[in-house]
């Protein structure tokens, strides 16, 4: 008798209408944050392979290779005069770092700082 007056258990109405309401929140912040991430990573990976080809020797050919990748793939928070470019033993190290702020809704915004190097670091 008492297993026929077990309580169903399950999720209620007010429940699915929360967790359907974090979900779209966390899933717009997402796609807020996400040009900025690509835009970063289309950066680092630009300077991973021009200090990888090592056809550009002189700084001068490193922004000029930097500006020709930054415009195919439209990296605009990099300049290639914010391009720091050393050299550590023969290897050329090319690194750079920015912060960029992503309004997300009214006076509600999110500062990200990036920063990436050629070595990896």
């Amino acid at each position: 008798m008492r297993n026929l007056r077990r309580r169903e258990q399950g999720i209620s109405l007010g429940g699915l209408i929360v967790g359907l309401a974090l979900l779209v929140v966390l899933a717009l912040l997402g796609l807020r944050l996400l040009p900025a991430y690509l835009e970063y990573s289309n950066a680092r990976s630009a300077i991973q392979s021009i200090a990888r080809e090592r056809q550009a020797s002189t700084p001068a050919e490193i922004r000029r290779a930097f500006e020709a990748r930054a415009a195919i793939d439209d990296v605009q928070s990099v300049k290639a005069s914010d391009l720091d470019i050393t050299k550590d033993g023969g290897e050329v190290v090319i690194s750079f770092a920015y912060r960029r702020e992503v309004p997300l809704f009214a006076n509600v915004g999110v500062y990200i700082d990036f920063a990436a190097s050629s070595r990896g670091q």
